[in-house]
């Protein structure tokens, strides 16, 4: 197993993942949300202008990103911790006199044998423990990711000049107007949507890669390799996959999200997706799915390539 990184490094790593794949596969995202867009791909700018909106993404993803995995490690070693603790509770009844004593169970037979049962049940609660723990991570990052990930579809759909800080000052305006709650609201439109796309994208990704960094550890144990984690080239190759996994299953549920912010008005989930499915059907789910599958396949290496290397860096692991 791994060593748990504290908080400054999953901070600081996280900060440094964040950035690096927002600002390198920046471009991507735009074609998506346009290929997305109610408007449709070339009126929202085409092949123009793609890196319209980079700034509100320069603001947000370190602390977004940042935000996330420290929730993600602290929950992860809590729950972890407490795994450990039950397990090693179980080990000292079952070496100790309780175990004895209660060999034989008349009704449920072999006592020992239900305590082996429970024992091996135990492996299904490391991938929910990930899982729990990402989904609290992305609730965490949402807090920042949802406000600068409206201003910056808006400025790539073209609105408002395709720039980011216009897109943010017409928001503001509105303060006269609808007051702060008002501009509260609509900075954070699609909050639900936003949750309920990156919640089962994580539980999807995360989990995944846990297990295929696990198996990469057992390799390297098993040949005798040196090391106490995977190195980042590795934890980027399986970022890869696992990303690409879960932007696959997970696409329409961006498209969901995407219309509801770009929507000139509020509009509730439901409503835009009735409004899809009984104008255009099921193809629109799938829209820009091609795009994100790459973006997020090659942001998943860079993302968890890169926070592996900062981990390792700072850490004085492998690198």
């Amino acid at each position: 197993m791994s060593q748990q990184p504290p908080f400054a490094t999953a901070l600081l790593a996280g900060g440094i993942a964040g950035t690096t794949v927002d600002l390198s596969l920046f471009p991507l995202d735009t074609l998506k949300t346009r290929l997305q867009s109610h408007a449709g791909f070339f009126p929202s700018g085409g092949f123009r202008g793609i890196y319209r909106g980079v700034g509100s993404a320069v603001v947000g993803s370190a602390p977004g990103a940042a935000f996330f995995f420290c929730t993600y490690e602290g929950v992860k070693g809590f729950l972890s911790s407490r795994r450990q603790q039950q397990q090693q509770q179980q080990q000292r009844l079952q070496n100790g006199s309780i175990l004895g004593a209660a060999s034989y169970d008349p009704i449920h037979g072999d006592g020992g044998g239900l305590l082996r049962g429970r024992g091996a049940g135990r492996k299904w609660e490391e991938p929910l423990e990930h899982m729990a723990a990402a989904s609290l991570g992305e609730v965490a990052a949402c807090a920042v990711r949802v406000p600068t990930e409206v201003v910056k579809q808006r400025a790539q759909a073209g609105l408002h000049g395709g720039s980011s800080a216009a897109a943010l000052g017409a928001i503001l305006s509105r303060y006269e107007h609808v007051g702060f709650g008002g501009v509260w609201r609509e900075l954070y439109r699609g909050w639900g949507i936003t949750v309920m796309r990156e919640v089962p994208f994580t539980v999807i990704q995360f989990p995944l890669w846990e297990a295929l960094k696990g198996w990469g550890r057992r390799r390297r144990k098993g040949g005798g390799i040196a090391g106490a984690d995977v190195g980042a080239g590795e934890s980027a190759l399986y970022g890869s996959v696992s990303g690409a996994v879960a932007a696959g299953i997970t696409t329409p549920l961006d498209v969901l999200k995407t219309r509801v912010m770009l929507s000139k008005e509020r509009e509730k989930v439901f409503t835009v997706l009735r409004d899809i499915l009984s104008n255009h059907g099921v193809r629109p789910f799938f829209a820009g799915i091609g795009p994100r599958v790459m973006w997020i396949s090659a942001g998943g290496a860079i993302f968890l390539g890169s926070y592996q290397w900062a981990v390792n860096a700072l850490q004085g692991n492998v690198i």
